[in-house]
């Protein structure tokens, strides 16, 4: 074991030192995912730039929905098998080093090795996903004013992978080959295996009791033997915590279209050159990652600055989902002009899209991070961060049906659909401020 006090007492932009390994891992895995992501829609249905598998619109978003649907349900039995067996610094590790071999199994030409890729990245990013989150939980005191800026800064780190991933990834396959785009980003995931092993002394908890996040096995059969009641508290906070990430899932149902319809969208309808230069479509699934790199920061400095006044979690919830409505009641007039002129739009469309989207996930995501850590019982954490997840995988799915609509009906439509849907969860949701406030008794 460390040294407690050498590690505790590091700092990194005024927070845990451990909060940079947790930064970086993440970064990795994110630049893995997102890499993939970037290019799976197109190598399925085949981009302008380069045949893929010739998959029709409908069967792509189906196997789409059900492939990033499946990655965060595994949360739910990846943060329990954390929580009773294998602690969730070993699920983490052993999470990235499945990843990587399933990113390298889509790079070897050939459909059993994609879907058994596809089947590796569910497994491991099961286990590692949710672990990840929950570590950085406790890294800080319940009542740590530093949190939220925290799961902020550790957002910044998803978003920089996210942002990178696409200009390498998806350069790689669109103008290489689709099967060297998806090898490097096994690569990523590999570098942010290391990293990690090398940070393991920095994930000290706050509180100096053994907790799952530092245990490497849980004595399970002491843990069977107990049977803890919640409080009648923990219970109404456990309510709040659901209430709010049903919310969430119809936020990523929309937010998800940028793997999907919005990536056709910007194959098919929006013009791919800058002077001479034709860039790759998957480059626009960069722009929301850069705006959240360069807000992050804004953001964390903002609720800390407020103080009392910073938004409770049900109004940053609202405020999220009222940004992604507006995102896509902006993008509906680009789609009328392509459909009547069959000529393609500004980029700049997507950009403000992308620029809306980023406002709502900075409200809404870490902030439902931070959230999940502060309302749940310890002895469930990772249980509830697979149940965050859930909401997450369920918005993917209904993400990759929405998107298939785009087989038979125009953009447009798919994009009002976006629109009103989350307008609607936008009024109920602020209709429901007051009461989810009352049920987390006190924390903001």
């Amino acid at each position: 074991m460390p040294d407690v006090t050498e590690t505790t007492g590091k700092q990194w932009l005024g927070h845990p030192r451990g909060l940079a390994t947790l930064f970086f891992t993440e970064m990795w895995e994110r630049f893995s995912y997102y890499g993939m992501r970037a290019l799976l829609m197109l190598y399925m249905v085949g981009s302008t730039q380069q045949p893929g598998l010739g998959f029709p619109e409908g069967k792509s978003a189906q196997i789409y929905g059900l492939y990033t649907m499946l990655v965060y349900l595994m949360g739910i039995p990846g943060g329990y098998l954390a929580d009773r067996f294998i602690g969730h610094y070993r699920a983490v590790f052993i999470g990235g080093i499945i990843i990587a071999c399933g990113h390298f199994s889509m790079a070897v030409p050939g459909l059993p090795f994609f879907f058994f890729g596809l089947g590796l990245i569910i497994l491991g990013t099961g286990l590692l996903k949710p672990n990840v989150s929950t570590i950085v939980g406790t890294l800080y005191a319940r009542d740590d004013p530093r949190r939220d800026a925290g799961f902020s800064l550790f957002y910044m780190g998803i978003n920089l992978g996210a942002f990178i991933s696409p200009l390498v990834c998806g350069w790689l396959g669109q103008k290489i080959n689709w099967h060297v785009g998806f090898a490097a980003a096994g690569v990523g995931m590999v570098f942010g295996l290391i990293q990690y092993a090398a940070g393991k002394k920095y994930l000290t908890p706050a509180s100096q009791q053994a907790t799952p996040a530092t245990e490497v096995v849980i004595d399970a059969q002491r843990l069977a033997h107990q049977h803890p009641l919640f409080t009648q508290q923990d219970w109404r906070r456990i309510g709040a915590a659901l209430i709010l990430t049903l919310f969430s899932m119809i936020f990523w149902a929309g937010f998800e279209q940028a793997g999907s319809s919005l990536t056709l969208f910007a194959d098919r309808a929006t013009r791919l050159t800058i002077g001479s230069y034709a860039f790759p479509s998957s480059w626009f699934q960069s722009v929301e990652p850069l705006f959240i790199i360069l807000f992050s920061p804004v953001f964390a400095w903002l609720w800390v600055k407020l103080g009392r006044l910073e938004p409770s979690s049900p109004l940053k919830f609202t405020m999220g989902i009222f940004f992604l409505s507006m995102s896509f009641l902006l993008i509906v007039p680009a789609a009328h002009i392509f459909q009547s002129s069959s000529h393609r739009v500004s980029p700049w469309w997507l950009v403000g899209l992308y620029f809306l989207q980023m406002l709502g996930e900075l409200c809404l995501s870490p902030v439902g991070l931070s959230m999940i850590t502060k309302l749940s019982p310890p002895r469930i954490a990772g249980l509830m961060m697979g149940v965050w997840f859930l909401s997450m995988a369920l918005g993917n799915y209904l993400a990759g049906w929405v998107a298939g609509f785009i087989e038979n009906r125009p953009f447009s439509e798919v994009f009002m659909l976006a629109f009103v849907t989350s307008a609607v969860a936008t009024l109920v949701l602020a209709a429901l401020i007051a009461p989810i406030r009352r049920l987390m008794g006190g924390v903001h």
